[in-house]
């Protein structure tokens, strides 16, 4: 059955309005780490603070009731879908997978309490993560840990590395599982299929150019920058790895100055501005808010199409992101102007 599409849409679209806008979020900011709990429960997270109140407190409550809606809420919405729609948005959803399997092995490496995991990230109550709190719990070293995960679509991808492979080496295995498999499953000439396959390119082009600026700030040579880049984006194009593999960061700049897809006189101010405060952040929030954008559009110009309900999808994670940035940044004292800075 295809013809449930308008009406997932628009469901999606509803529940994409009643989500937090940028002024509420930025009254949240101004709210006391006593008050925050009370004021995330009355934007539509009452039920998952109740369900752990019994259980946690403060900034874990509030974390563990985001995880768990956010969680329960990507399963209902997919849920909903069917046919092609179900199999587009999925090639979304797919990604949370990926995600789950940074958590656990970031968790095993830094020998974190499976309590902390457990209270926050993969809220125990959600039996989505019983199998991941199973891993952690089951594994003293990150091999371990990817052995349990050999049945997995990526767990072939992760077997195949060195048995002495790091965990950043896991991590980029991941990646480009991920945007491989997505890319090849958007293959149709249907404008929803390439709308998503054009916001995938622009994520992979995000992520190559900040993994080639993070790689030359610490020292990374230019050929081991390269083995880092993901193929499958525009700006940088896999034809151009050579180029970055030869001139590292001179090259990339090049190379983004006569493309169409980038204001560049921005990215350079942007860029300085990284300079100044030695972190990359106003980058990534620029683009973060690029890919936003783009988002937004493809899920207007198609509004009975699976990219309204991507867009839903995404903009829902955005929210419980920027609510985690403000419930961690209000507990560890941080000045309100940084966390405005932080959220989209």
């Amino acid at each position: 059955m295809f013809g449930n599409t308008a009406y997932v849409a628009s469901r999606a679209k509803s529940r994409r309005n009643k989500l937090a806008d940028l002024a509420r979020m930025r009254q949240l900011i101004h709210q006391s780490p006593d008050q925050l709990t009370v004021a995330v429960s009355n934007i539509g997270y009452s039920d998952e603070i109740n369900l752990y109140a019994g259980k946690f407190n403060g900034g874990d409550l509030v974390e563990a009731a985001l995880t768990h809606n956010l969680e329960s809420e990507l399963e209902e919405i997919v849920s909903m879908c069917n046919g092609k729609v179900k199999s587009l948005v999925e090639v979304y959803t797919s990604r949370f997978e990926y995600q789950n399997a940074k958590v656990v092995l970031r968790a095993v490496m830094n020998d974190v309490d499976l309590d902390k995991v457990s209270h926050s990230i993969l809220p125990e109550l959600n039996q989505i993560n019983t199998p991941w709190l199973k891993i952690i719990e089951n594994s003293d070293e990150l091999r371990s840990a990817v052995t349990q995960m050999r049945r997995k679509s990526f767990g072939s991808s992760l077997m195949a590395l060195p048995e002495d492979a790091r965990l950043s080496d896991y991590e980029d295995a991941l990646d480009r599982h991920y945007f491989s498999v997505a890319t090849k499953a958007l293959s149709s000439t249907k404008p929803s299929a390439r709308y998503l396959r054009n916001y995938l390119a622009m994520e992979i082009d995000h992520r190559n150019i900040l993994n080639i600026l993070e790689a030359q700030s610490v020292g990374i040579n230019s050929e081991d920058i390269s083995e880092l880049l993901i193929p499958g984006g525009r700006m940088l194009p896999s034809s151009s790895f050579s180029s970055i593999a030869a001139g590292g960061k001179d090259s990339m700049m090049d190379i983004l100055r006569s493309s169409s897809k980038l204001d560049f006189a921005e990215f350079e101010q942007l860029l300085s501005r990284s300079k100044d405060v030695r972190s990359l952040d106003p980058v990534i929030t620029w683009f973060k808010n690029q890919e936003h954008k783009f988002m937004q559009r493809m899920s207007y110009l198609h509004p009975v199409s699976a990219l309204p309900i991507i867009h839903y999808i995404c903009m829902k994670v955005q929210e419980v992101a920027d609510l985690r940035i403000i419930v961690r940044g209000r507990l560890a004292g941080l000045p309100e102007d940084v966390l405005e800075a932080h959220i989209m």
